[in-house]
């Protein structure tokens, strides 16, 4: 009996989409989501694998008390320095791709789902997905939505959708759209739902 290999979906969206609500939506339905943004956080807790090196790099003044990386530091850091987000992306990358590829091999999935954030922005993640889905939203929305998830201004919130792809071009790489302006969850389940069948879930 010959092995039907998993559909390898790309799952993007700028902050504040609903891409992670979605994702999970998938999850409870039968795929298997590798999340490289959990991947990425783990990678800089205390004890992660990215520490040395960061702490190399950039110095102790990164690290929090306990070892792990200081976000917000670091936040401001490649805000007003953008050479160091290539620094820190060519630290934890790597790292993110291997754990990545672990997850990977080792689902039985038929639908593997790939959450992240920088999808269209990286050149390499294309020809390893067999379909891109997009979760769209006005910028409006993803400020309000950001504020109250977190609490930021709009003038973070702005700055951060500045350093991500523009709108239309997450859209022009989409094979997938779904748009996910209103916040009404029942509908984005019944979305999922079709998705799912979709995709042989």
């Amino acid at each position: 009996m010959l092995h039907t290999p998993p559909l390898r979906l790309g799952l993007t969206g700028g902050i504040g989409s609903g891409k992670s609500t979605l994702a999970r939506l998938l999850q409870v339905r039968g795929a298997e989501v590798i999340d490289a943004d959990a991947i990425s956080r783990r990678s800089t807790q205390a004890g992660g694998s990215a520490m040395p090196a960061i702490a190399q790099t950039f110095g102790q003044a990164f690290l929090t008390p306990d070892g792990a990386l200081d976000r917000q530091r670091m936040r401001d850091h490649v805000f007003a320095h953008p050479e160091a987000r290539h620094m820190l992306e060519h630290i934890i990358h790597p790292l993110v791709g291997a754990d990545i590829l672990r997850q990977a091999q080792a689902s039985t999935s038929r639908c593997l789902v790939f959450d992240v954030p920088l999808l269209v922005e990286s050149a390499r993640w294309r020809p390893q997905l067999d379909r891109v889905l997009v979760v769209d939203c006005s910028q409006a929305t993803q400020i309000r939505r950001v504020h109250a998830r977190s609490g930021w201004d709009a003038a973070t919130t702005e700055a951060v959708m500045r350093n991500q792809s523009p709108r239309a071009l997450r859209l022009a790489a989409a094979d997938l759209v779904v748009y996910n302006d209103s916040d009404d969850l029942p509908l984005l389940e019944r979305t999922a739902e079709a998705l799912a069948r979709r995709f042989g879930l």
